[in-house]
């Protein structure tokens, strides 16, 4: 069945075809895009194969966010520990080790619950589409059940059972664990592989040692690295060929430069360093030394407890100086390419399935339409409900039609 969706104030295409004003789409019956462009512009032939219309209600449409960065599988609270940085504590690594044992406790049926929960709170923001990181169990039992629950859910899985070393263990023996029998229960159930390359958590060798390992089994590297203040993490990421590096908040020059030079995203979170209370990443400066900048939300229990992207970009516009276009790009395809899931050929991103943020023929059909007519009202009303609708594939997961 093509569907097509139409009376759209301006589709924002993030595409060379830009924002188009009264806008539409064609969705074929697989949730694929075949069509773009301004409604005048619709081909007879097209328009006389359309089996379905969808009124929009001139309101703007974008692709469906893109969370390259998320910790969505964790139980308990941290609240009092967010209150106390509030008040004046500081922030360090070792933080996420709380979480841990009510995480280990919470079960399958919890963990899938809770799991369930989130991505619909992230459907009701516009996120489309998902990546999730393990990296709260800390034993190989809770990590390979984190990675399962995962991967029934979310789009794309990150094992990060180097997140931090748990309490009471010893580093060496842990991190043999990590790249031993944790890394062989979870690799069936991840793409992807992660290390938080830290003061407090895991050193350059370290850090490599767990990436390399991934590599090995076929798993993509990411790499949380420069948070809390210069280090290795940029450096590594680079080297090692991962697909972004995330927080970003402290970089040198040579590091801006070794990411614009480079394939590497620089994802930036801006609710998780407002939580912190770190200095704003970077983000104008990297996009202007030609850096890719993705922006996440990093929901997690301790320092981002957030799924809300349009939150997000609106910090980047108040915030970080980006433009308007420049932060829903960072939110969609920076993210896409975070995950190497843009477009890249006929709409298909380089596994051949289809491209993710950017509202192009042969993509996903992924849809964020907003209560505004206008996109720069997620910043010029910040806070305001701003999701009207989401469509994930073509399909209703968030509102009413």
């Amino acid at each position: 069945m093509s569907t097509l969706f139409h009376n759209i104030s301006e589709l924002r295409t993030v595409s060379d075809a830009g924002t188009i004003k009264d806008g539409a789409l064609l969705v074929d019956g697989n949730g694929i895009i075949t069509w773009v462009g301004a409604l005048n512009d619709l081909p007879q032939d097209l328009s006389e194969g359309v089996e379905k219309k969808i009124d929009l209600g001139g309101r703007a449409v974008l692709p469906g966010w893109v969370d390259s960065h998320t910790h969505m599988i964790f139980d308990g609270n941290r609240a009092e520990e967010f209150e106390a940085r509030m008040a004046g504590e500081s922030y360090s690594a070792g933080g996420i080790a709380t979480t841990m044992e009510a995480t280990r406790n919470a079960g399958r049926e919890r963990l899938e619950q809770l799991l369930e929960e989130r991505i619909a709170g992230c459907h009701a923001g516009g996120t489309t589409t998902i990546e999730t990181k393990t990296g709260y169990g800390l034993n190989t039992e809770s990590e390979a059940l984190a990675a399962e629950v995962a991967s029934t859910g979310v789009d794309d899985v990150t094992f990060l059972g180097a997140h931090l070393v748990p309490p009471g263990a010893d580093a060496d023996e842990y991190l043999e664990e990590v790249v031993g029998t944790m890394l062989d229960a979870v690799e069936p159930h991840a793409g992807w592989i992660d290390v938080f390359c830290e003061t407090g958590a895991f050193n350059e060798e370290q850090s490599r040692k767990v990436l390399e390992a991934g590599k090995k089994r076929g798993l993509l590297p990411r790499v949380h690295g420069n948070q809390l203040q210069q280090g290795p993490g940029v450096r590594l990421a680079v080297e090692i060929g991962a697909a972004s590096v995330d927080h970003v908040n402290y970089l040198s020059d040579d590091d801006i430069q070794a990411l614009a030079s480079s394939d590497t995203v620089a994802t930036v979170l801006p609710a998780c360093d407002l939580s912190t209370k770190q200095d704003l990443a970077p983000a104008r400066q990297l996009l202007d030394a030609g850096a890719t900048v993705a922006i996440a939300s990093n929901l997690n229990p301790g320092t981002s407890y957030t799924s809300s992207m349009n939150f997000c970009v609106t910090t980047a516009v108040l915030q970080q100086d980006l433009s308007l276009d420049e932060a829903i790009e960072a939110a969609t395809l920076g993210g896409a390419k975070a995950l190497r899931r843009q477009p890249v050929k006929g709409g298909e991103d380089a596994q051949g399935r289809p491209g993710r943020g950017s509202l192009v023929p042969g993509a996903a059909a992924d849809l964020h339409v907003l209560n505004f007519a206008n996109a720069i009202e997620l910043a010029y009303r910040p806070g305001m409900p701003a999701t009207y609708r989401t469509y994930k594939d073509g399909e209703l997961v968030f509102g009413v039609e």
